[in-house]
This record gives C-alpha cells, sequence and structure tokens, in this order.
C-alpha cells in the first residue's frame, strides 16, 4: 500500500533550538501510528508542521503525492488532514452542533449551513454527544470536551486524523470509552497518528510506534519491537519498564 503522508527530512527551529531536526517519516493508509517520547522531543511541533501552524524550515511534506510543505492550515484541513488540539479550546458559547458544523462548512466541504448542521448532530450521536447537542461548548465536562474535539476533526472528513493527548486528564473507564471511539474512527478507513504518554493506550490501539527524542526518530517500527528498544527505554521508558518486559535489545 503507498504512503498517504510522507516526510522528508523536516527541521523546524525555535531560535537556536531545532525543535525538529530531519524528520523522515512515511505513513500509509490505514495505520493508527503511535507518535510518543519525553516531553519536548518534538511531538507536537511535528504535528504544527504537518498542519500548516508551524512552517518546516527544511524539508518537505507530501500528502496523498502532493507537496503541502508550505500551505496554509486551512488549505491544508482542506485537502483531508484533520486534528485535535491537546489543550481543548472550542468556542465556549456556541452549542456543541454549532462547534461542530463550523468545522464541517469551513473544512469539510459542506455545500451549505444545513447539510454542516445536519452532519454535526449525526457525529455528536456518534461521539456520544447526542444528548448534549444543544448545549453550549463551556458546560461541558473534560471528558466531552475531548469528545467534541474528535467530532469537530471528524467533520472535517478526513482522510489522516491526527490526535494530540485525547485522552490527558481522562479517568480510566473515560480512557476505555475513548479508545473504543479511536478504533471506531479507524474502522471507517481515516488514517490516525496518536501523541499519547500513556502506554496502556499507545499498545492498545497502535500498529506501529514512532519514537522522537530531541527532534529525532530514534525508533520506529511494531509496538512489540519498540517497546523492547534499549534506545526509547533510555530516552522514555526507563528502566522500571524495561524490567517489567525482561530482555531488551
Amino acid at each position: 500500500m503507498g504512503a498517504l503522508i510522507e516526510l522528508d527530512g523536516i527541521v523546524r527551529a525555535f531560535g537556536g533550538l531545532r525543535a525538529l531536526d530531519g524528520v523522515s517519516l512515511s505513513i500509509a493508509e490505514g495505520e493508527i501510528v503511535a507518535l510518543i517520547g519525553p516531553n519536548g522531543a518534538g511531538k507536537t511541533t511535528l504535528v504544527n508542521v504537518v498542519t500548516g501552524v508551524h512552517q518546516a524550515n527544511a524539508g518537505s511534506v507530501r500528502f496523498r503525492g502532493e507537496d503541502i510543505t508550505r500551505l496554509s492550515p486551512d488549505r491544508i484541513a482542506r485537502h483531508g488532514i484533520g486534528r485535535t488540539f491537546q489543550i481543548v479550546q472550542p468556542f465556549p458559547h456556541m452549542s456543541v452542533a454549532e462547534n461542530i458544523a463550523a468545522g464541517a462548512r469551513f473544512a469539510g466541504g459542506a455545500s451549505s449551513l444545513a447539510e454542516a448542521q445536519a452532519r454535526a448532530r449525526a457525529l455528536a450521536a456518534e461521539v456520544g454527544l447526542g444528548d448534549a447537542v444543544d448545549r453550549r461548548a463551556e458546560t461541558l465536562t473534560l471528558a466531552k470536551r475531548k469528545r467534541l474535539e474528535l467530532a469537530k476533526g471528524l467533520a472535517m472528513r478526513p482522510r489522516l486524523l491526527l490526535l494530540d493527548e485525547v485522552n490527558a486528564g481522562l479517568n480510566a473507564s473515560e480512557i476505555d470509552e475513548a479508545l473504543t471511539l479511536i478504533r471506531a474512527i479507524a474502522a471507517r478507513g481515516i488514517t490516525i497518528v496518536v501523541i499519547e504518554h500513556l502506554m496502556k493506550v499507545v499498545l492498545a490501539v497502535a500498529t506501529r510506534i514512532v519514537v522522537l527524542h530531541q527532534g529525532r526518530v530514534i525508533a520506529d517500527g511494531a509496538p512489540d519491537v519498540v517497546v523492547r528498544d534499549r534506545a526509547v527505554h533510555e530516552a522514555y521508558l526507563g528502566q522500571r519498564y524495561a524490567a517489567s518486559l525482561g530482555k531488551v535489545s
């Protein structure tokens, strides 16, 4: 299967700091890729480069064969790349339906406000917000605001969905519900990249793990291989995790 998105030699610097230092990565249709690494490794910066929030200083991003490196965020969204944000920031005084409809109308190809609203209500029900569809976003719990983020991303009808710590701040049962949603999204044929710190979540959903450290890819492969990689333990997972697995390579 051909690559859906290809990153080649991506560099992104902030002053003298290279947050991304020559990142090359290819993701195929249908994968669920977990992007892990310590704080400051460059994970969110990578998502921001892919989505046009930050411009790469060097390198290229190709999506479905087209160079999107210099496109604006709105044009990238219309090409089929959606995302959620680590810190959820819905339009607080707008309803759940209105928040989702905004994504459908302006980036998801809805031809009219009526179509956007209909899609919003369907997506709200799909992510478990059917009973809150007319409530203002500011009244939602954190778990429900995270679901709203997912619905907003889906409203753009993405081919690729980037999830930035979608489980942060959730309790165990809420995380299990979020995992069910992520699997359902993948079952629709949407390729997913998830930034995640909880290895329970990573191992439950990922078909592949990519590890960033100091702006570079230090491991990339099947979950059972990557979690036994000595460099990954030294940079991120730690010796206690290594001991729990037994022998590492």
